[in-house]
């Protein structure tokens, strides 16, 4: 059964990691999905990993389309939503999932590098959000990616990352309150360490010491997060909005 048959899903950040495992398990339910990738000199080969995912949707028989749009930029994400409702007419789930992080001592650090992480990892949340949720009915749903870095897991060479995530959990707590009298459900997940390519080259002896913090004794798959956000995205969800989702296999 398709629980997500006749569903518009936007999802930012998609072309890899959380955001492609997130298009393709909502793809598998029926969605139609959005995938929205940008080419920068973190990820440049986001427009051919974004392909790929559009062509593993649609081997599954299920429509898709890919738009670049750099959530820092507010008439980017105009367009994007524009395309959206253009090719599909509404937009019933919002995954904010587009985020960058820079790991450098904090003496190092720029006003360059905050305002890019802040835009991109905070304010790119608030546009989307801002301008999806005018077509976005009653019972919609939206979930921003958030991080354990805003709570127990701090990274001092981060500390702009770490910010900018505690910023997310604040404004999804806003955000549910605006939107509650539309029945828009908006919550934030939290996840801890997750095998993304963001982390792929990580020193071996720093995952060894960050695995020894988490009960279970691993990093999470993206496709274990996936199935989270399914099920607060579903109709299964009829109560849970403003909530903040830890994800980190218990972590000291």
């Amino acid at each position: 059964m398709e629980k997500f048959k006749d569903k518009v899903v936007l999802i930012t950040g998609a072309s890899r990691g959380i955001g492609a495992a997130t298009a393709l398990a909502f793809a598998k339910e029926g969605a139609k999905v959005v995938i929205d990738y940008f080419v920068s000199n973190i990820e440049p080969d986001a427009e051919s990993n974004a392909l790929n995912v559009i062509k593993e949707i649609e081997s599954m028989g299920q429509k898709a389309i890919m738009f670049q749009a750099d959530v820092r930029d507010e008439i980017q994400v105009k367009n994007l939503i524009n395309e959206t409702i253009k090719t599909f007419g509404k937009i019933d789930i919002l995954i904010n999932n587009a985020g960058i992080v820079f790991d450098e001592e904090y003496i190092d650090k720029t006003v360059e590098h905050w305002n890019n992480t802040l835009s991109t990892n905070l304010i790119g949340q608030f546009l989307t959000i801002k301008y999806a949720n005018k077509y976005m009915p009653e019972g919609s749903k939206i979930i921003n990616m958030s991080s354990t870095n805003a709570t127990t897991c701090f990274d001092i060479n981060a500390i702009d990352y770490d910010a900018s995530k505690a910023g997310v959990m604040v404004m999804t707590k806003d955000f549910a309150q605006i939107l509650a009298p539309k029945k828009i459900f908006v919550n934030a997940i939290l996840p801890c360490w997750v095998n993304t390519d963001m982390n792929k080259d990580l020193p071996l002896d720093f995952v060894k010491k960050e695995t020894e913090k988490i009960w279970l004794k691993r990093f999470a798959e993206p496709e274990e997060i996936s199935k989270l956000i399914l099920f607060l995205t579903s109709d299964d969800n009829t109560y849970i909005t403003g909530s903040l989702i830890t994800f980190d296999g218990g972590h000291v």
